[in-house]
This record gives structure tokens, sequence and C-alpha cells, in this order.
């Protein structure tokens, strides 16, 4: 099997010099380029066709938004190019921008996940295939919150509801959640069937279903909040 072409895109010397020497240890990924700005990146990605791109969000030219607009971009001119947006800040309002047109192929992570090699190479591994990783200290820290906008779509559930649509942000399989809640699986299929449409989320929806009921509850409980990634990890 041929390995996971990657363009590494970060202005940090130090992380990117970092990355670089823990990817260097896995024969399945093989980073082909690296990129210090956004004009490089997308020069990068055109002259090499990786299978993911590995980004810092906020790089130069003017250290805002640029790895999730190379995203956008990138699902228009290369859409077999899946994207891993690396952040220090947890904040949703960039999860739902990376995956606003669909989900496949976008992973979401902190820095921090860079010191966990592993994770790091597990997302990279997902986001070539096609899926999606949203990071779980993303999710934590919100689910935690328990705050959510004043007339909220989540307004709309029940609490049993609420509290198996919060397991399904944390990640857990339908088996897990019916495990907690000590009920059957068919019972714990109920609730989510009911749950996605509640949440008006059509069969149709260019983001799966479970990934956009997640992205619901992550909006809803708290956009704009700038969430510090500080809570810790259920797995």
């Amino acid at each position: 099997m041929s390995p996971i072409r990657v363009v590494l895109a970060e202005d940090g010397d130090l992380l990117r010099a970092g990355v670089l020497a823990l990817l260097e240890g896995f024969d399945d990924i093989d980073v082909v380029a690296t990129a210090t700005n956004l004009p490089e990146l997308l020069a990068a990605v055109d002259a090499h066709r990786p299978d993911v791109l590995l980004t810092d969000i906020r790089m130069p030219p003017d250290f805002t938004d640029e790895g999730i607009r190379a995203a956008a971009e990138l699902r228009r001119t290369h859409p077999g190019t899946g994207v891993v947006a690396l952040t220090q800040y947890s904040d949703v309002e960039y999860a739902l921008d990376l995956v606003r047109e669909g989900s496949d192929g976008r992973g979401y992570l902190l820095k921090e996940r860079v010191a966990d090699v592993d994770e790091l190479v597990a997302a990279l591994r997902t986001v070539a295939a096609g899926g999606s990783v949203i990071d779980q200290i993303v999710v934590d820290a919100l689910v935690a919150t328990g705050t959510r906008r004043h007339d909220s779509l989540l307004d709309r559930l029940t609490p049993r509801e609420l509290e198996v649509l919060s397991m399904v942000a944390r990640g857990m399989t339908n088996g897990a959640i019916a495990h907690d809640l000590v009920v059957t699986d068919r019972a714990v299929e109920k609730h989510i069937n009911s749950i996605l449409t509640k949440l008006d989320l059509p069969a149709d929806s260019p983001v799966h279903r479970r990934v956009a009921a997640t992205l619901v509850f992550l909006s809803e409980a708290g956009v704009g909040g700038g969430v510090t990634g500080g809570a810790s990890r259920p797995r």
C-alpha cells in the first residue's frame, strides 16, 4: 500500500521541525512538502497533490483563519485532498467552518495533540480515508459548560435525548451509550432517530447526520466562547 502523502503547513520553525521528526517514524506517512504561509501552502498542494494537508489555522499573511480558508478552497480545487487543521484555540466556529460544506476528509485537532503522535497519525489516516475527526477536548469542554443559546434547537429535545446527544458528541457508540444508560441498543437507536428528526437534519445532508448532530450540539452549546483546552477526555 502506498504511503499517505502529506503537505505540512506551519509557520513556527520549532513545531514544524518537531512534527516532521515525529512523522518520520511512520512508514505509511510521507511528508512530501512543507509550507510556512498560505500562498506556499496552496502552491505545494498544486505541485504535489497530497492525500492530506496538515495545516496550522493561523499563519501568514494575516494570522487569522488561513488554514480554514485553504480547506474551503481545496474542497473546490482539490476535492481528493483531506485537511487536518491544527490550532491552539478550541474555538467551535473554526470546527464548524471547517466542515460546513461536508465533514468527509476533514479533521480539527488542538496543537497539543502533536505530542501524542499516535493520535495525530490516526487522524491523518482517518481523514485520508475520507473520514472526519473533531478534537475530543473541544467537545468535552462544551459539554462540561452545560450552557446553550436562548431559543436553542436543543430545547426541542427531552432531557434524555439531550443526554444521549451529549454522548454522541463525545464519540460514544450506540453500544457504549446503551451500557452507560442501562438501556437496550434499540432504545438508543430510537432516541437518536428522534434527535435527528427534531434537529431537522435531512437524510441527504452533505455532512453525515451523526456528525451534523454533534455540530449542532457544539454550536448551540457555546459558540463564540473560545473554550480553552483543559477538559478531560473520557475515552
